[in-house]
């Protein structure tokens, strides 16, 4: 029989993904997006400019692969602008536009936001302990090589992963 930690934990995670996958079902509905799209889209409009696809994904902290395909979809929509940059044209330069700006001031914050925001206001030595443990049980359920795609993002690396 599991104890009782190991029935929290597991509540808990259950209310984590809950809230994700409600979070991003309302996003598809409303707005014909993923709440990943929705939150890259956020990211750049909170910049003080184009930013690099590296830059964007240390801002959402997903792999710079992750963040790639949230682009390709968002840019295909009109939804952001990707150009060479000025300064380095092997670097390319990433913003929203005036259409993903106008569906971001209609959408609320996104579960993913709200997780990140949480996270940030627990002390750093509980960060801490928190990765660690969350690495552990990862690597404990062998759950290493499934690759960490944005949230509930279709497509990303691996199709039936978060």
């Amino acid at each position: 029989m599991a104890s009782q930690s190991a029935t929290s934990i597991l509540n808990s995670v259950r209310q984590i993904v809950q809230a994700l996958r409600i979070s991003s079902r309302q996003a598809e509905s409303q707005f014909g997006l993923s709440s990943a799209q929705l939150f890259v889209l956020q990211k750049l409009a909170e910049a003080d400019g184009p930013v690099s696809l590296s830059d964007l994904a240390a801002m959402t902290l997903t792999h710079i692969s992750s963040v790639s395909v949230v682009v390709s979809r968002l840019g295909d929509q009109g939804l952001i602008k990707k150009q060479p940059s000025a300064d380095d044209a092997r670097r390319s330069e990433i913003k929203a536009t005036a259409k993903g700006l106008k569906i971001l001031a209609a959408r609320p914050q996104t579960a993913q936001e709200e997780l990140i925001a949480a996270v940030g206001r627990l002390q750093a030595d509980d960060q801490t302990h928190l990765a660690k443990l969350l690495e552990r049980l990862v690597e404990e359920a062998k759950f290493t090589s499934t690759g960490s795609p944005m949230f509930f993002e279709e497509g990303a690396k691996n199709k039936d992963s978060l």
